[in-house]
């Protein structure tokens, strides 16, 4: 399976939505799921059995499909149509019947929306959880998690190694984002201790832009689709009761307030800066909301500037920062929900509830006229500067 393959997928399966949204189960399994487990390289009938029985709640079910290696089923996949948005009692009922089969790996899906489950026996108890939640459009940007469920993963016993790297990951994470601020100190006075006092300032600073740098390192690799990792399983998807929407940029909202010279940014050499990369796309995005969003972000700096990535491949946008606030509470142009990371060419950034939004000030926010040039170096997540070498740089060498 590749991120190609997996475009196919998304592109054929949401013409087919579009042009019938109220489709129900049968017609949702015949016209987009039997492909997705085609993609997944399941066959129906030679190792996919339809309507397997399963006892649960006490009771005889049928799992709408039973994914089975030498006679014994290995993964489920529960459907439900594209008109029944899924809901906690949908979770709830595969996860018991993958309890009570000791089915490790399981799937739920309207053809929209994909719920990836995984059962673990942990000190004798029994546990199934959630692994992630995506919609369509995300499928290509998480094709590992795609790749952990492949009968040849599974087969090879790939599929555990895939799981068990994306919990490791997730609980490193996890820990530098609770533990940054003792962890800085730490690495700080690791140094000083062994350099001199006098940078001791320098140190902390410098430890906690390499902790948030690793964060976004781990989050990348989390959700690489070229790795041997898959995406987190914190991955957000839209509230139960609501469709997905296509992120359509509004052409007549743009916050850009000009072009400026980077010796013309109002500021001091040392204030802060941080460096984000960004599709071309999403420029629709600074230019909507006259913010960045949705990213981790651990200091306070005075200044936001774009990498962008695609075409240009330059430092290409700056802006002064008004605020840092929750994904939840930004004053976006449309609902957090309509933004959804895809491969499109409309794609925005990813909403996400558990990151920042970066707002800028009114009328802050420039193309630069002369944006900093591709050297040999890009930021594949965020990287601290200083104003003053990002008014010197001469390629993104300088600032990286």
């Amino acid at each position: 399976m590749d991120k190609d393959a997996v475009k196919e997928y998304v592109e054929r399966s949401q013409s087919t939505i579009e042009d019938s949204p109220q489709m129900g189960e049968a017609t949702t399994k015949a016209a987009v799921l039997r492909d997705f487990l085609e993609l997944l390289d399941w066959q129906i009938p030679s190792n996919t059995e339809l309507e397997y029985s399963v006892k649960a709640f006490g009771r005889t079910f049928k799992v709408d499909y039973a994914l089975v290696l030498e006679s014994a089923p290995v993964a489920f996949l529960e459907a439900k149509g594209v008109d029944t948005p899924l809901t906690d009692d949908h979770r709830e009922q595969i996860q018991e019947y993958m309890k009570s089969e000791d089915v490790n790996l399981g799937i739920l899906t309207n053809g929209e929306q994909y719920v990836f489950f995984r059962r673990q026996v942990i000190n004798t108890k029994v546990r199934v959880n959630t692994l992630a939640e995506m919609s369509i459009t995300e499928l290509p940007d998480r094709v590992t998690i795609l790749r952990a469920f492949t009968k040849g993963a599974i087969q090879n016993d790939e599929s555990e190694k895939i799981l068990n790297r994306i919990r490791e990951l997730r609980d490193a994470r996890n820990t530098l984002e609770a533990e940054k601020d003792p962890l800085a100190t730490d690495v700080a006075t690791l140094i000083t201790e062994n350099v001199s006092e006098t940078i001791s300032a320098q140190a902390e600073s410098q430890a906690k832009e390499m902790i948030d740098r690793l964060i976004q390192d781990i989050e990348g690799e989390i959700d690489s689709e070229t790795g041997t990792t898959a995406t987190t399983p914190t991955a957000t998807t839209p509230s139960e009761n609501t469709k997905t929407q296509t992120a359509t940029p509004h052409p007549e909202d743009n916050a850009i307030a000009g072009t400026i010279s980077r010796t013309n940014i109002s500021g001091d050499d040392s204030d802060s800066v941080v460096i984000f990369p960004s599709k071309k796309s999403g420029v629709e995005f600074l230019k909507e909301n006259n913010a960045w969003g949705f990213v981790r972000i651990g200091q306070s700096p005075e200044f936001i500037a774009m990498y962008i990535s695609e075409d240009v491949q330059q430092v290409k946008y700056v802006a002064k920062i008004k605020s840092i606030v929750d994904a939840t509470e930004a004053d976006l142009a449309r609902p957090p929900e309509a933004y959804f990371e895809s491969a499109s060419e409309d794609a925005q950034a990813g909403f996400d509830p558990n990151k920042k939004v970066i707002v800028f000030e009114e009328e802050s926010l420039y193309e630069l006229e002369d944006p900093i040039p591709f050297g040999n170096s890009w930021p594949q997540s965020l990287r601290y500067t200083t104003l003053g070498e990002l008014q010197t740089a001469k390629t993104t060498d300088d600032v990286l």
